[in-house]
């Protein structure tokens, strides 16, 4: 599958691929350089990590009450 480089020097990774590896939105991805090849890999875990407490400090509102609080009055 071929993808072109934006000027912003982005890729969109095909959809089949995506799916086929579970690569989802805000997955870490490992690049590296084998020969000629740029290979990049799942970083496991490190996306829970990251969000690891994230929650807790929403604990007290309710859903509605966190809905509001994202999106704005």
């Amino acid at each position: 599958m071929k993808a072109t480089i934006s000027e912003k020097g982005q890729i969109t990774i095909p959809i089949q691929l995506r799916e086929k590896l579970g690569l989802i939105p805000g997955q870490i991805l490992d690049f590296e350089i084998r020969g000629s090849e740029l290979v990049g890999k799942k970083v496991r875990g490190e996306k829970l990590e990251k969000s690891k407490g994230y929650l807790k400090k929403r604990t007290k509102l309710t859903v509605d009450e966190y809905i509001e609080e994202i999106r704005g009055r």
